[in-house]
């Protein structure tokens, strides 16, 4: 089996029974503030793209390119489907062109015949609303030798599931930063950089247990970091040795794996090709010296992210002059059109909310402040005074281009861009952003379902000197596997969310509680 890396979480897999090209994503995303490290702008798309089946792990914007996809790649591919609640990813492929479609039950092991031979897959399907928006999943490939887990950027639950397949020969996974936290919160200097650190070092550790769990021997980082090209956003990039910096590249992930004892970690960048049989490495080469890739993460990675804004410049320009003005009439009507209608279907979500939300829109030639008033699901405008525990400040140009565009998911547009602040009082509510990535009737019937179901949380496990649930009440990932327990403090690392055990609090959002006792 070959694997070609072709950018971020992108790669093309070769088998003697076909190519599998996986989330090709090349244009600037998130309001152009995002484009892959390093660029791989230059690698032959039309070849890459003619290829015989195609996996697109989720919507977000870093895997799924349309323009890419419209423009470069084979629309007689075979889509491998994630089995996913709503069809929001199958509509958006056919809007493409794609008409063959090979649907996966989730986490089941399927084989696909093809001309060339038979291939087993596996896709398994994250269905929680904070995955995806509404779907994440990764790809289990095997052509009878090799096994490939192209985990990408999600997080797997239940991994007793790969068990099908046996040994993983070749693990791909996201180690590095994909949000907004804590960049974007208006707090004190300290606190925003305290806050950076544990962020940069709960993410690289949750990739070491999930690389520990997959038992692997061969890793390779890969769905980020991002790079950030905008001059106003340049200081996102981790090239100027900050210990807060949430975007660390793949050489400071296998440095942490090899100092953890794992000798197994693959640098690839765009265009690299590793060569496996089973468990054997029998090749690994780059489109570059190996001292020249070396440079690009290291002595020479500020130069190199400065020639790649430069190359970039005009995409960027072209970018920002196809959003919406800023300048326009007041957007409380068209807000109230958007929002109200999905509070009407959303109780669970706007009783997990609970406050008034405010947004600040305040740009060029235009100011506003309307307030998202959860607890009576309407769109108003503040009351003189008024206080409020969670807060936006958003451009009125990208408020103005979601609405204009009829954008479902803000979470995929606005928020990922890092283009504007936050505030709150008190720990992160996830019921308010899940309420901006389900901006339509299938998206929040499901949310609210999801939300409103009871899950079983009898079994019980030991983590030091406490018996607490198995599952953890955020997403149900096993505690036995990704909890960790500092004194009375439990911290479940699939999100980073903690809580305090000596009473069951959750420390990181309202409610949430855990079942648990001191032995």
């Amino acid at each position: 089996m070959q694997v070609t890396s072709v950018g971020h979480a992108g790669f093309r897999i070769e088998t003697a029974a076909g190519s599998i090209l996986c989330d090709p994503w090349v244009n600037p995303a998130y309001f152009g503030s995002w484009v892959p490290f390093p660029d791989n702008s230059t690698l032959d798309w039309d070849a890459l793209g003619d290829c015989d089946y195609l996996y697109i792990s989720h919507l977000h914007h870093d895997h799924f390119d349309p323009r890419h996809l419209a423009a470069h790649v084979n629309k007689d591919a075979v889509v491998l489907l994630p089995d996913f609640p709503v069809p929001d990813l199958r509509r958006e492929l056919e809007g493409l062109g794609f008409h063959r479609f090979f649907e996966t039950a989730d986490s089941q092991r399927h084989t696909v015949s093809g001309p060339k031979g038979d291939l087993d897959v596996m896709i398994i399907a994250l269905r929680a609303p904070a995955d995806g928006p509404i779907g994440d999943s990764g790809l289990v490939v095997s052509d009878g030798v090799t096994t490939v887990f192209n985990m990408n950027d999600s997080r797997p639950i239940d991994l007793d599931v790969l068990h099908a397949f046996g040994a993983i020969d070749v693990h791909l996974l996201q180690y590095s930063g994909a949000i907004w936290y804590p960049m974007v919160y208006d707090m004190p200097a300290r606190a925003k950089e305290a806050f950076g650190v544990q962020k940069r070092q709960r993410q690289m550790d949750r990739a070491r247990q999930y690389v520990s769990h997959v038992g692997a021997t061969w890793v390779v980082p890969s769905a980020g970091p991002p790079c950030f090209l905008d001059s106003e956003l340049r200081y996102l990039n981790d090239d100027h040795g900050d210990p807060a910096n949430i975007f660390p590249d793949q050489m400071v992930f296998l440095d942490q794996l090899r100092r953890n004892g794992h000798d197994g970690g693959l640098l690839m960048i765009p265009g690299s090709t590793a060569s496996f049989t089973g468990a054997q490495l029998d090749s690994l080469s780059h489109p570059l010296d190996d001292a020249d890739v070396e440079a690009i993460f290291t002595t020479g990675k500020s130069d190199y992210i400065a020639a790649y804004a430069d190359r970039m410049a005009p995409a960027l320009a072209a970018e920002k002059a196809s959003w919406a003005p800023a300048a326009g009439p007041a957007m409380l009507e068209p807000l109230r059109a958007l929002f109200e209608p999905i509070m009407a279907r959303s109780n669970e979500i706007c009783d997990g909310i609970g406050y008034p939300v405010e947004l600040v829109l305040d740009g060029q030639g235009h100011t506003e402040t309307v307030v998202l008033d959860f607890p009576k699901r309407i769109v108003r405008e503040p009351i003189p005074g008024e206080k409020f525990r969670y807060g936006f400040g958003i451009p009125p140009e990208l408020v103005r281009t979601v609405l204009r565009d009829n954008e479902p998911d803000w979470v995929n547009t606005i928020f990922l861009s890092t283009r504007f602040r936050a505030w709150r009082v008190g720990g992160y509510n996830e019921y308010l952003y899940t309420f901006f990535k389900c901006l339509t009737e299938d998206r929040i019937v499901y949310a609210e379902g999801w939300f409103g179901e009871s899950h079983d949380d009898s079994a019980t496990i030991t983590l030091g000197d406490w018996q607490i649930q198995r599952r953890c009440p955020h997403m149900k990932a096993d505690l036995s596997k990704v909890g960790v327990v500092e004194g009375d403090t439990l911290t479940c690392n699939q999100h980073g969310w903690e809580w305090d055990l000596k009473s069951g609090r959750c420390l990181t959002a309202k409610g949430h509680e855990l079942r648990c006792e001191r032995l």
